[in-house]
């Protein structure tokens, strides 16, 4: 049976290890729907992009994919306030039951799509509401699960446990990309074209019934008197808090970027531009996007160590001075091995950030305002600068000039170091304990 909301916050302080690893698993399960829901866009897109704009070349097929999958990013600040509201006024559970519904919801949606062919200019006009809809949703997930996964984390091992909401979001990433691979071995591309792509949004949408089960049996890490208190949730009190909001915005724009770069965008970039089929780049993504949620628990731990701002700190160096020359040197690998590992020792950049990414955010905010703090400044950077990466990348390929993609990731991450080295180390704040 679900727990009622008004669970006083000081239960979940007692939890047992058991207890509190079931919460973090609880938690992280609806991240992974949804993040797989959200993702499996992005990988089925050299599948399905015809269906929906059959006129053009590849790349311009993809790039109006790319604008939808942008568009959906539009959706993550209005997410990231509702939710954030939701979050703060009335409990991190209710919240993030409602996240995992809608993002279902529009992966449904898109699964039973007619396409061009059938209902000309409806077919794309239908995919973008879709899209609006989970972008809706993801805006709100974020927030609310890294609060959530924050609250529960145990004293002194936060960065640790709070490393798991990025082992479950590369963890749907990860599934997102077996489930094409595995259809990519049973399917011919013919058959992956004319209905192969709508089988993982189905899987997604089916998915939520368990995500659904563990979240309704979750502690609620807020109290009665937290959640009915004048100020929770409003504008007006995460106001009284612009310090950590700009610089929520500003590591999270190269945060994001970077990660998008590296992640989604890197599939189609090892089909575009390294000349891999899509078989061979799908295998190559799925081994680095392994080692990547790997890589999270360690990075997480390293930040208990060393301090979150110093982790923030050696993400924004190594990311401007290495990326790009790992793009450049990814043009020119002939061996998926040698690119595997040039994508992976990237990614060992990113878990710098990604492993604390929520727990960094959820420290700078006071309870009454924190899934609304975290979720709204990461959503409103996310959405325009992780979004647009691909349609950025794609612009400039398209140009002639996609060089300049990697300089521009280059320079939003010293923009993360540049606010990295003037914050205090968040970690020290006291506001979450």
């Amino acid at each position: 049976m679900a727990r009622q909301d008004n669970t006083p916050q000081k239960t979940t302080q007692e939890l047992t290890p058991a207890q509190r690893v079931f919460a973090i698993v609880g938690a992280s399960s609806g991240n992974l729907v949804e993040w797989f829901d959200f993702y499996i866009y992005s990988f089925c897109a050299l599948y399905f992009s015809s269906q929906f704009f059959p006129k053009g070349d590849p790349t311009s097929q993809l790039l109006n994919t790319a604008g939808i999958f942008a568009a959906g990013f539009l959706m993550r600040p209005v997410g990231g306030w509702l939710f954030g509201r939701i979050g703060d006024r009335y409990g991190r559970r209710k919240s993030m039951l409602i996240s995992v519904l809608m993002m279902c919801g529009g992966s449904l949606l898109i699964a039973v799509l007619p396409t061009y062919n059938q209902i000309g200019n409806a077919a794309p006009l239908l995919l973008l509401i879709a899209r609006l809809f989970q972008g809706l949703s993801v805006g709100g997930e974020y927030g609310t699960s890294a609060t959530y996964m924050s609250e529960v984390a145990q004293s002194g091992k936060k960065g640790f446990y709070a490393s798991f909401q990025y082992v479950t979001l590369i963890g749907g990433q990860l599934v997102a990309l077996l489930v094409l691979v595995t259809l990519q071995q049973i399917l011919t591309e013919a058959e992956l074209k004319a209905y192969g792509w709508r089988i993982p949004f189905a899987i997604g949408a089916a998915t939520a019934v368990v995500s659904l089960y563990l979240r309704s049996s979750l502690h609620e890490t807020t109290t009665e008197e937290t959640r009915k208190s004048k100020g929770a949730g409003r504008i007006s009190t995460l106001l009284q808090h612009k310090r950590a909001f700009v610089t929520v915005l500003g590591f999270t724009a190269g945060g994001s970027l970077i990660f998008y770069a590296f992640t989604t965008y890197m599939q189609k970039y090892l089909v575009n531009t390294v000349g891999m089929t899509k078989e061979t780049a799908s295998a190559t993504m799925t081994v680095a996007l392994l080692a990547y949620a790997a890589m999270q628990p360690l990075f997480g731990l390293l930040s208990d160590r060393i301090g979150r701002r110093a982790s923030m700190l050696w993400f924004g160096g190594l990311a401007t001075v290495c990326t790009a020359p790992i793009f450049f040197a990814l043009r020119g690998v002939q061996s998926p091995v040698t690119a595997c590992l040039l994508i992976i020792g990237a990614l060992a950049i990113v878990s710098l950030y990604t492993s604390i990414s929520g727990l960094i955010k959820a420290e700078m905010f006071p309870i009454e305002v924190r899934a609304l703090g975290v979720g709204l400044s990461y959503a409103v950077a996310n959405a325009i600068f992780g979004g647009s990466a691909e349609y950025v990348a794609l612009w400039f390929k398209s140009a002639g000039m996609e060089q300049n993609f990697y300089w521009y990731v280059s320079g939003m991450c010293a923009l993360a170091f540049v606010v990295a080295f003037k914050m205090p180390d968040p970690g020290k704040s006291g506001l979450l304990k």
